[in-house]
């Protein structure tokens, strides 16, 4: 085949395919909806009492067919059949318009009458203590409108205007009890209230009165000034908060530290301004209701009580064995070092690098339930001995773990030894020391359980000892008295002109009183409801 030849074949191929390309376009173009009126397809919207006429072409959506009848659609608004529906034959579209109002509603709470019982006042008298006020809640509901008939009103937000202030009403009660001066302030924990004691126990006002306070936090600042306290929560994923009050300060209001889901430690660091030392928890929906962060974070706050630093000391963790239950924290008195306790070890927290520094390991107790066991621990007034209740082994049963023995102890620091200074007192001995240190005037109290080897059930006697461990003494229950239930006993503070000291505690829901001068016990209340107490 010849050049010229193979020209003529490849041009006459070309005017064949161009032209079959030409008459396939052309007859694509005639089936468009957009040059056929033919293969439009009429449309009726009603849009409430309007109707409008419009012509779309096949296979249009509703959308583009509102779009060609210039009509909008609001945010809300919804169309029968719906917008991204294709339109092959005709149609009538429906639209509903629909917008949403909101409206508030200002609603009165009204406040809650509680009484208080009051030794000091005659018996049949009363006094009012606080008078009561209404709080104001504000409601704020969402109103559906369709077509200008409304169709749904629901509750879009509830905030509180103002907190309904409870009345308070003492009551006077015969009273057997004879006042007291104490040194110090003694703040108590009564119905989810707290009040405080100055000068002597007759001398009484109530400091927080919202009823919400739990009592997993209740601790006076060092100086007595403040309170720190935590509160019950109603927000979602929170189970208390923690705040604060200035008890020097007229009308002072709780300050919110924006601290949230605290269990097992919260306490203010000695020798230091408005300065905390708080654990967390993460609220869980089953039993116990958490789950332990084991942290420890320092919150410094102003004089006006906004927190101006929040910071870690020891990030979350898994905390040990049970650590799901948590850590508890205890600050030395001088506030050099921090020590620990959890189910499996007592140590030492390294600040520096954010370590926990185990000193002694613990044989952890099983509880078989929804709790853990965590020993109590104290420091001595010099800071070089931790007292502790330790968790002994039993001989002849399968299950250490399970050894219903349970020992005083002392640790020397820094490297030991541990010294047994009272054997069986039981898991919840909680030892605590009194702060008046001149020779043979400071006491190590404990609790000793009355049935050992039933300690997580048993009542309680209250001891004292010298640190050493002599001049051991039983201080209460007296013969024949219904021993205590699980506690740490609190000691008055000292003071330059202190020639006694008070250890004060709680018995059938009051404050008792017992002086280092004659170990004679003395009921303090008779409210039968305080359930914390602090001195400072």
């Amino acid at each position: 085949m010849t050049k010229t030849q193979l020209n003529r074949g490849l041009n006459y191929f070309l005017f064949h395919f161009f032209g079959v390309v030409v008459t396939l376009f052309s007859l694509t173009a005639c089936n468009s909806p957009q040059t056929n009126a033919a293969d439009r397809v009429s449309v009726t919207v009603v849009d409430i009492n309007n109707r409008i006429e419009a012509g779309v072409p096949f296979g249009s959506s509703v959308l583009d067919a509102l779009q060609i009848a210039k009509i909008e659609l609001g945010a809300l608004d919804r169309t029968d059949p719906p917008s991204f529906s294709l339109i092959t034959e005709p149609v009538t579209i429906t639209i509903t318009r629909v917008r949403e109002e909101f409206e508030q509603e200002e609603i009165v709470i009204p406040f809650e009458r509680q009484t208080v019982k009051n030794e000091n006042l005659p018996e049949g008298e009363s006094l009012l203590v606080q008078p009561g006020e209404n709080g104001i809640q504000q409601v704020t509901y969402r109103r559906l409108i369709e077509n200008e008939v409304e169709t749904s009103r629901s509750i879009f937000k509830i905030e509180i205007i103002k907190e309904a202030k409870p009345e308070i009403l003492m009551i006077g009660i015969q009273s057997p009890f004879v006042p007291i001066e104490i040194p110090g302030k003694l703040a108590y924990l009564t119905a989810g209230n707290a009040w405080l004691i100055e000068r002597d126990t007759r001398q009484r006002r109530p400091i927080i009165t919202s009823g919400d306070l739990d009592g997993r936090v209740f601790s006076l600042s060092p100086n007595g000034e403040w309170l720190l306290f935590t509160r019950k929560s109603n927000t979602e994923n929170e189970i208390n908060s923690l705040w604060v009050i200035n008890l020097d300060q007229e009308n002072a209001q709780p300050i919110n530290l924006n601290a949230a889901n605290i269990i097992h430690f919260a306490e203010w660091l000695p020798n230091r301004t408005a300065t905390i030392l708080y654990s967390t928890v993460e609220p869980r929906p089953t039993a116990p209701g958490w789950q332990a962060n084991n942290d420890l974070r320092r919150l410094v706050f102003n004089a006006f009580g906004r927190v101006v630093r929040d910071e870690s000391i020891i990030e979350t963790n898994a905390g040990g064995i049970y650590g799901w239950w948590g850590t508890s924290f205890h600050i030395s008195p001088s506030a050099n070092s921090i020590a620990y306790s959890r189910p499996d070890a007592v140590g030492l927290v390294n600040e520096s690098d954010g370590t926990l520094d185990p000193l002694i390991t613990l044989l952890p107790f099983q509880t078989r339930s929804d709790w853990a066991w965590v020993p109590g621990v104290e420091w001595s007034p010099d800071g070089k001995v931790l007292f502790l209740v330790n968790h002994a082994p039993m001989s002849g049963i399968n299950e250490p773990e399970s050894s219903p023995l349970f020992d005083l102890n002392a640790y020397i620091l820094p490297s030991g030894p541990l010294v047994k200074l009272v054997s069986q007192t039981g898991m919840f001995a909680y030892p605590s020391m009194s702060k008046v240190m001149k020779e043979n005037q400071t006491w190590l109290a404990y609790l000793e359980a009355i049935f050992p080897e039933q300690s997580e059930n048993s009542r309680y006697r209250l001891v004292v000892m010298q640190p050493d461990g002599s001049n051991r003494k039983v201080i209460f229950p007296t013969e024949g008295g219904t021993g205590l239930d699980p506690q740490k006993v609190v000691w008055s503070p000292a003071t330059s002109s202190s020639i006694q000291s008070f250890v004060g505690f709680i018995y059938q829901g009051n404050v008792w009183l017992i002086s280092t001068e004659d170990w004679q016990p003395r009921q303090v209340t008779g409210d039968n409801l305080i359930t914390r107490i602090d001195w400072k």
